[in-house]
């Protein structure tokens, strides 16, 4: 099952997150699929690829409970109902 996940990455106590579409079965850190943004919690950053989002999740990719709040916050679910 492909899932919509956040890869960790930067220095300790200075994390910024990726956010890739993985194998469910993969590590956390190991090579994504595909990234589709960025996620930085210290300056509440995020930069996605909306276009290629929407298609993996029309495609059954299922987001984490965080990487969903993240795209609810951005309106990606209106434009996949759409």
């Amino acid at each position: 099952m492909i899932k919509l996940r956040l890869k960790r990455y930067g220095k300790k106590r200075e994390v910024s997150y990726r956010i890739v579409a993985m194998n469910s079965r993969d590590r956390r850190d190991g090579r994504p699929l595909e990234e589709l943004g960025f996620y930085n919690p210290r300056t509440d950053e995020t930069r996605l690829d909306i276009p290629a989002i929407v298609k993996r999740l029309k495609d059954g990719a299922q987001p984490t409970d965080t990487v969903r709040s993240l795209l609810q916050k951005a309106n990606v679910f209106e434009q996949v109902n759409a």
